[in-house]
């Protein structure tokens, strides 16, 4: 990969600024001061993984999304707290059956190389999505578009997706049926325009540093694996005179111990997670710069449901389910305010209330009497131990939930082998099915359960597990096509109990976000969504 290194296209920067950036800089005990070459005003931000893209198309967490949110601005894009307000498009209007949503896009709306970003961009980039061919995971997302679902199926061809520029700052997009959370989808990196002239020209290389360009605050600069992703300010965003920061740097950190001593050193202004095991002392070391919310997420393992795995066996789901102590993995091994989960979908849901597992009230003995004789009704005991392979991605603390999960099975005769990896090989062995149970995590791209329980439907890519349940499925099916809310949400909640009935996954913990950010930053504020685009941060004076 062709790298572009920042400092080529480093401005000259009046004093004032140096003199803000230096400031900033000395943070908190221990602080360093920037680091050589560094341009004024830079954001340096630790994110959690080494992004497996830069497509917006190819990506699916939450690490990536950090990077291509900051490059990229959908036709609705979010505020500093997390609520949705106009993006590329400046307005829109919606028609009386709620199928036709029409997009009046900014007249000022430009590529980082100067083209002008048009509705055709958008057409290009949703049709592209859903071509089979371009073996999107995230594809499903946008199934409420007219003919969605059977392009990226292979029933029909791209030319009939539900969109169309009716002329250059005009797009039409027709739904299936009426999507109460559609606007929410279309700030997803999924819905992003995509630069056709760009793509085209460069094929797959096309985000490559020095070819790629986007429609974002930031542009990109320099992408070294492993070790730092540039991108600097772009000059062409609509908004860009209200952008304060020259410069983002983002650092794939997955140890969480080495984003805090970073941290702790200078080096970094925004940790996006956090060692739960300094949880004390940074409250009582760093208050100021310790973040912790509610989190719109669920934190699960995957239970393989194919054939050939015992964990196919719906008698192995429960027993495993049962003798998980999930207070004594959020109260004793995470303390951070992680709650218990015992649902699927998290608390904080917009109109939906949690349906929970049976066995929540259950004491601990009951419990591990039920597990134990599930399991010897499945035909494993002493004379037959059940072997599972338990895979995770490289943290601390999802070693910690592992070695601890393993412990809690070992009572029922069960022999755990811990494998980990790092999270983009973790999730692409997840997808191929390589493992028995696996640590996966969700957090919501839009509010709403649809988002949460589409992963348990049948053929969905992220459903890592291959679970199916046609019931579930004709649920899922009959409230998308329900216009009433309180019925939509019955139809949600029965599938919810069919799945956790079925032991489908095993819940662990709803989420809490966790970030270090430096107290010299204005501008970044906690949301449900934990989502902080770098457009709206700045360092104080």
């Amino acid at each position: 990969m062709a790298l572009l290194h920042s400092s080529s296209h480093a401005p000259a920067l009046p004093k004032r600024f140096a003199l803000k950036r230096l400031a900033s800089s000395l943070l908190l005990a221990g602080s360093i001061a920037a680091s050589p070459g560094l341009m004024a005003d830079t954001l340096k931000l630790a994110i959690m993984g080494e992004p497996a893209s830069l497509d917006p198309q190819q990506i699916s967490g939450t690490w990536e999304n950090d990077v291509v949110g900051d490059l990229f601005e959908g036709l609705v894009t979010e505020a500093a707290d997390g609520e949705r307000i106009p993006g590329a498009a400046e307005s829109w209007q919606i028609s009386d059956d709620g199928k036709t949503y029409t997009f009046t896009l900014r007249q000022d709306g430009k590529w980082s190389d100067g083209e002008p970003v048009t509705a055709e961009d958008f057409v290009y980039a949703l049709k592209r999505i859903m071509t089979p061919e371009n073996a999107s995971d995230y594809a499903y997302i946008l199934y409420p578009i007219k003919n969605a679902k059977a392009i990226n199926s292979g029933e029909a061809e791209p030319d009939t997706l539900g969109v169309r520029a009716v002329d250059d700052h005009t797009l039409e997009i027709t739904l299936e049926r009426p999507t109460p959370y559609f606007l929410d989808q279309l700030s997803h990196y999924t819905a992003y325009p995509l630069p056709k002239h760009v793509v085209e020209k460069y094929g797959k290389d096309w985000t490559d540093p020095g070819k790629m360009v986007s429609n974002g605050a930031f542009e990109l600069s320099e992408w070294q694996p492993q070790t730092r992703i540039v991108a600097l300010k772009n000059p062409e965003f609509h908004d860009a005179k209200e952008v304060a920061l020259d410069e983002v740097i983002y650092y794939p950190i997955e140890e969480r111990n080495s984003a805090l001593k970073r941290f702790r050193a200078g080096e970094i202004d925004i940790a996006r997670e956090f060692p739960t095991q300094q949880y004390g002392w940074l409250k009582d070391n760093l208050p100021d710069a310790t973040h912790v919310a509610p989190y719109l997420g669920i934190y699960y393992y995957v239970l393989n449901s194919r054939d050939g795995h015992a964990t196919a066996d719906p008698r192995v789901r429960e027993a495993l389910n049962l003798s998980i102590r999930r207070n004594i993995i959020t109260d004793k091994i995470l303390g951070t305010g992680e709650v218990p989960a015992y649902s699927f979908v998290p608390t904080g849901v917009n109109h939906y209330d949690i349906q929970e597992m049976p066995f929540k009230d259950m004491s601990m003995d009951e419990r591990m009497q039920k597990a134990r004789s599930l399991m010897e009704d499945a035909g494993y005991g002493p004379d037959n131990p059940l072997e599972l392979t338990l895979r995770y991605n490289t943290s601390e603390d999802h070693k910690k939930v592992a070695i601890a999960a393993a412990a809690m099975w070992k009572p029922l005769g069960v022999k755990v082998n811990l494998l980990n990896a790092e999270v983009a090989v973790h999730y692409e062995d997840m997808r191929q099915g390589k493992f028995d149970v696996g640590r996966a995590g969700w957090i919501g791209d839009y509010n709403d359960a649809q988002n949460f329980l589409n992963l348990l439907e049948t053929g969905v890519p992220n459903n890592y597990g291959a679970y199916s349940n046609k019931a579930l499925d004709d649920d899922m099916q009959k409230a998308a096509d329900t216009l009433d809310m309180g019925d939509r949400e019955a139809l949600m909640q029965d599938a919810e109990r069919k799945a956790l009935d079925d032991y489908a996954v095993l819940p662990i913990y709803y989420y809490v976000s966790r970030n270090l950010v430096n107290p010299k930053l204005s501008g970044w504020q906690g949301n449900i969504e934990d989502i902080h685009r770098s457009r709206w941060v700045s360092f104080s004076e």
